[in-house]
């Protein structure tokens, strides 16, 4: 379908303006990133050059995308905002709440009624406020947005972190919280710090086994989880046009990661193949007319040292698939070395279950590849022999794939069609388990995260992510060690066979068919529509504004001391707790029960310091709030990585927590807490992480001076009398410091509306 073309062509209409007036402020050649981010300017014209890593500039996004689970928090911040209509095209994607239980129909059924009144609210709120609506069903958010949305050139945020999928045609997309979201929607500027840009050059081409997932999982190898923060990652190079345009999308998607802002690819043939197969001609010839400004100048690919902050070279010829994980995104193993890996390590060597799709790799050519491995084990006379799940990423994919008979490729070796939805990629499993809870066993899916307790809850799951081809034949294998390179299967009739390497069309060749992709458009005239919460609903509430802090916080309780990783996962689960995410109370419950407490290496299980008694986080925080004190959270390196859920900001603050004091914070989470009104800060000396004690109460002293770039001072009062203090460091610009005095930024926006 086409949306939004005329905003997309009044984009390309001021473009080259931008691009010219920015270059001649730069005085040099740019790289994409730079055209697109300065395009973007919430000023209009660049007049100045802002530094990559230090200004904090404002920015004018095209659009904002939101998905269900993040969406019930977002708008309902917007209903406090006093607007009457989103001010720029959004939309609204029902893909989080479906749990993969049986397969599609029953499980799509199940949510349907499980969730009604949380569908009802985000219909009936998109329905009044302009917002594009797609119903459950319908598909993941970033397939759908890369279907309909995405545009080279375009700036979108959108409330989830691997909203960069739509890097994949050339936008800038950026993962948010609720709160920028809203600001953008309120037809306020978005504030993101001008980040540094890493070029990786992409050399040769994919071939065999490899695919573009190989990609980013070496580039995560490479970089780490935190390698990428701050910075934008920019493919480029004669490998970089030689990939498809999805699995471009599976590059960007995924640096979420490594903590990027976004990921982007240049404009190129393949883009306008996919622009033209999902019915959007009219955009691909307006993006051929402005292609020069949607790619990076011919100096830059000529001599990329001079204009990324730091180049990585990737030999697409030498690729070889990989496997990532357990644990962690960016343990990086080559599919020659998972078979010594795991016997040193003790991993698992049994696969389980082999999932694959996901937002990250459910294109129909993912799909298409796949299948072509599963018509070789069924010619074989070969079952799966792990549990096998399909999940396609949009109705218009997998209506394509069944009119092609592929479905049936997947169903004649075991293969199990999931809902058109993020399932067990986000924990939405009821999986089936015949083990014992706490065994040790392996899993491997297309997904993009893996962090212990993510698919399935169990912290016993060995997660390993890797391409979807290799997934399949570890399906059909059901061998961790499996390399399909070199290694061979036995057919029913007891021969040894090595597997031919995936094949599959880039587009499907007949086109895109679908009867219903699940669109509904906002109302023309919403003033009679009606947004309806109950006040007894335990799945929705309506929003009160936090408090204003002033100055000096003294007293404060230490509530956690978190031991090593603490993703956004740790802090407020997803799986059975999205439920609660239109409920701010109720999903407080969840509060950092993840987080291993640094002090008895236990989870969810913090010292009472008002009672001596050890005891739930939650509970803990709530009795310091009924007391009248307020806490403090300490963390360790990249807290806050993974999913933009701005519900880990929310819930703290809302159970009284002031401060969240860290090594160092992953870039979302960072601006979550700042907009919430909370305290962020780190640790001048990383080492001071270590002078916390259990009973701890702890003051925070220069506030009432509060400045940018002026350190701030930690007081620490233990138990026995003594008392540390040390400086502390924060990113507070005076917007920022606004948005804390007043509460959030949410409370600034309403005194805003109601001035105008």
């Amino acid at each position: 379908m086409l949306f939004d073309l005329d905003m997309i062509l009044s984009v390309y209409a001021r473009l080259d303006g931008r691009v010219a007036a920015a270059r001649k402020v730069l005085g040099r050649p740019m790289t994409l990133a730079e055209k697109i981010l300065y395009g973007h300017l919430w000023e209009g014209t660049p007049t100045r050059e802002y530094a990559r890593g230090k200004d904090y500039v404002d920015f004018a996004p095209d659009r904002v995308a939101m998905q269900d689970a993040t969406a019930q928090m977002a708008l309902l911040q917007f209903m406090c905002a006093g607007r009457t209509r989103a001010a720029v095209p959004s939309t609204v994607h029902c893909d989080h709440l479906i749990q993969a239980r049986e397969g599609a129909a029953a499980d799509l059924a199940e949510a349907l009624v499980t969730n009604r009144e949380v569908y009802d609210f985000l219909a009936s709120v998109s329905n009044k406020y302009g917002i594009g609506f797609w119903k459950p069903g319908a598909g993941i958010i970033h397939q759908v947005v890369l279907e309909n949305y995405a545009f080279p050139g375009g700036m979108m945020i959108g409330t989830d972190s691997h909203t960069p999928n739509a890097g994949g045609l050339g936008m800038a997309a950026v993962g948010v919280g609720g709160a920028d979201a809203v600001d953008v929607m309120a037809g306020m500027p978005w504030e993101l710090k001008f980040p540094k840009i890493i070029g990786v050059r992409l050399r040769g081409r994919l071939n065999g086994w490899a695919s573009a997932k190989d990609i980013i999982l070496k580039v995560a190898g490479i970089l780490t989880v935190k390698g990428g923060t701050g910075a934008v990652v920019e493919y480029f190079g004669e490998g970089a046009d030689s990939l498809s345009c999805t699995g471009k999308g599976t590059v960007c998607n995924m640096g979420a990661e490594i903590g990027a802002t976004t990921s982007l690819f240049a404009f190129d043939d393949a883009m306008a193949r996919y622009l033209e197969s999902t019915g959007r001609p009219e955009v691909a010839r307006a993006a051929n007319a402005e292609r020069a400004n949607l790619r990076p100048d011919p100096e830059v690919v000529e001599h990329p040292g001079r204009f990324y902050d730091q180049v990585i070279e990737i030999d697409l010829d030498a690729l070889e698939p990989h496997l990532n994980g357990p644990f962690t995104p960016d343990l990086a193993t080559p599919v020659s070395e998972m078979r010594g890996a795991a016997k040193e390590k003790g991993w698992p060597e049994r696969v389980e279950v082999a999932l694959i799709g996901s937002c990250t790799n459910s294109s129909y050519e993912d799909m298409a590849r796949c299948a072509s491995i599963a018509r070789q084990a069924r010619a074989l006379g070969i079952k799966a022999k792990a549990e096998f799940t399909i999940t396609p990423g949009s109705e218009q994919v997998r209506h394509t794939l069944e009119r092609d008979g592929l479905l049936d490729d997947f169903a004649a070796i075991g293969g199990v069609v999931l809902a058109n939805a993020c399932g067990p990629c986000i924990g939405q499993w009821a999986r089936h388990r015949t083990g014992a809870a706490d065994e040790p066993n392996t899993i491997v899916t297309s997904f993009n995260r893996n962090f212990a307790k993510r698919n399935d809850g169990n912290p016993k799951t060995h997660a390993f992510v890797a391409s979807p081809e290799i997934v399949t034949a570890l399906a059909v294998a059901g061998d961790l060690g499996f390399n399909p390179l070199t290694d061979t299967v036995e057919a029913a009739d007891g021969a040894r066979v090595k597997l031919d390497p995936p094949k599959g069309d880039e587009l499907p060749a007949k086109g895109f068919s679908c009867d219903d992709p699940g669109y509904v458009a906002p109302a023309a005239d919403s003033a009679k529509v009606e947004v309806a919460v109950r006040p007894d609903s335990d799945r929705l509430q309506l929003l009160e504004p936090f408090p204003p802090n002033g100055g000096d916080l003294r007293g404060l309780r230490l509530l956690l001391k978190a031991k090593g990783k603490c993703t956004t996962d740790h802090i407020s689960m997803a799986g059975p707790w999205l439920k609660y995410r239109g409920h701010l109370d109720n999903i407080s419950n969840n509060c950092f029960i993840g987080a291993v407490n640094a002090f008895n290496d236990k989870a969810n299980c913090v010292k009472n310091q008002l009672t001596g008694e050890y005891g739930e986080v939650p509970a803990t925080a709530r009795a310091y709030k009924a007391a009248g004190a307020g806490s403090v959270v300490v963390g360790d390196e990249n807290y806050g990585e993974g999913s933009s859920r701005e519900h880990a900001a929310m819930e703290p603050r809302h159970l009284g927590v002031r401060v969240v004091l860290v090594r160092s914070f992953a870039r979302i989470h960072e601006t979550n807490l700042k907009k919430q009104g909370m305290l962020a800060v780190t640790f001048a000396d990383p080492a001071d992480y270590d002078r916390i004690r259990e009973d701890d109460t702890v003051d925070v002293l220069g506030l009432d001076a509060f400045t940018p770039g002026a350190p701030l001072t930690v007081v620490l009062r233990h138990a026995d009398g003594t008392e540390d203090r040390f400086p502390v460091n924060h990113t507070y610009n005076e917007a920022q410091i606004a948005w804390y005095k007043a509460g959030g930024a949410l409370n600034l926006i309403r005194l805003q509306e109601k001035g105008a």
